[in-house]
């Protein structure tokens, strides 16, 4: 999803009234000279005025008998209104979608099964935290669009001041090392509130668990598992070596404004959050760095929890095939290169890597996006979030209770919440 990750990466609201649909899509875009409309639905600071200006160009030299209306849209209430214009006779030829919506959007048999397309739009080494959630009982409904994760972002002064080289933090047991020279003389090793659950869920991926599993067609809660267990009780070793709060999560307070403070080694962010720290506070320009987040070996970066965009093809849309050649340019090497680089993203591909090779916080998130994961598959999920039962369990068991007793009765609530429709 967008990054509104920022506050958790399937954060969009579903809370805004529908507003109108796009410009019909049928007859009337279809012009007098033979040309094509294809109308299009991206979602605002996806991609610059300048990107969008020249991406557009390029397709309609390369392609004369197609024009290309792009009309921009809001995250806020974004769900309602893709359910709304899927429903409806005059849905646009291709919609960006969070990539933990698709499942829901395809549950309804709103989108166009795209999987004998997978070979032309490059779906050999998608990164599988956009490509798994874009699928659906086994039909590939989202194309990868592209990616965004968390990484460390840290005070370079003050890791210099401690004696601490942050090109040597490989695994999370130096990771804890250093993070507990850090935690030293009023300065926090690491801010990390105790309801951070996306980075939860890297930790319990790492150790091979998940947070719901499926089985025989029902979901069930996996938060009381041995490997799950494991993944909270290192969130709660590395959450001791800071002040963060254990019953509130990275919005409350806004964790780059207590970084901005000044008594902050570490978060668990976004890249974007080093300018919002930046703001909050210019002399820590230019003493902002980061790197990914560690795993239990060396030689394998921490998963993370992948945000990002897929882009779907409504099935009442009016020009599939214009649709997917749209796509094909967007997700396309050319196209993925210059949008990685103009907004610092993570591109669709493992193999496009390089192309944020010079900008230091995309380049940190391309490496643990080739471990990345996605929230479970299931439209189910949205109730989870909504409700949240993970948040409260990591508190409870930061407060000192019982894990294995709150993990039980969190998972019973996972389980309740996404079964709740069926």
């Amino acid at each position: 999803m967008k990054y509104r990750l920022l506050a958790g990466g399937s954060v969009l609201a579903l809370t805004a009234a529908l507003s109108a649909c796009s410009s019909p899509s049928g007859p009337d875009s279809a012009n007098g000279d033979g040309r094509t409309t294809v109308d299009v639905w991206l979602m605002r600071d996806s991609v610059s005025a300048q990107f969008q200006k020249g991406f557009t160009a390029d397709f309609e030299k390369r392609h004369p008998t197609i024009d290309v209306k792009i009309q921009i849209q809001e995250w806020d209430g974004i769900g309602q209104k893709i359910t709304a214009a899927l429903a409806s006779n005059d849905a646009p030829d291709v919609i960006e979608a969070g990539n933990t919506q698709v499942a829901q959007f395809a549950e309804s048999g709103g989108l166009l099964d795209l999987s004998d397309r997978k070979e032309e739009l490059n779906g050999e080494d998608w990164l599988s935290g956009l490509a798994e959630p874009g699928s659906y009982e086994g039909k590939q409904y989202g194309i990868p669009y592209y990616a965004a994760n968390r990484v460390v972002i840290y005070r370079t002064d003050l890791f210099e001041k401690a004696g601490v080289d942050a090109a040597e933090i490989k695994t999370r047991e130096q990771w804890i090392d250093a993070t507990a020279k850090l935690n030293k003389g009023g300065t926090q090793g690491i801010y990390l509130p105790g309801q951070m659950w996306y980075a939860l869920a890297g930790f319990i991926w790492d150790e091979g668990g998940d947070l719901a599993a499926e089985s025989g067609g029902k979901w069930s809660g996996a938060l009381d598992t041995p490997e799950a267990l494991r993944g909270m009780a290192f969130y709660e070793e590395l959450q001791v070596l800071g002040k963060g709060p254990k019953d509130s999560d990275e919005d409350d307070p806004p964790q780059a404004e207590v970084m901005a403070q000044g008594r902050v080694a570490q978060v668990i962010s976004t890249p974007g959050g080093a300018n919002v720290i930046a703001e909050n506070n210019p002399e820590l320009k230019g003493k902002l760095a980061f790197f990914p987040i560690p795993g239990k070996t060396a030689d394998t970066p921490g998963a993370v929890f992948t945000g990002g965009s897929d882009l779907v093809v409504p099935a009442a849309a009016a020009h599939p095939d214009e649709a997917v050649t749209f796509i094909k340019e967007l997700t396309g090497d050319t196209w993925q290169k210059k949008l990685a680089v103009a907004m610092s993203y993570v591109p669709n591909r493992t193999s496009l890597a390089s192309a944020v090779a010079d900008d230091p916080g995309a380049a940190a998130m391309a490496v643990g996006a080739a471990h990345g994961h996605a929230t479970p598959n299931t439209p189910g999920w949205a109730a989870v979030e909504a409700e949240n039962p993970i948040k409260d369990y990591m508190t409870a068991v930061l407060t000192g209770s019982d894990p294995a007793k709150e993990a039980a009765k969190a998972s019973q609530d996972i389980t309740r919440a996404m079964n709740a429709g069926s």
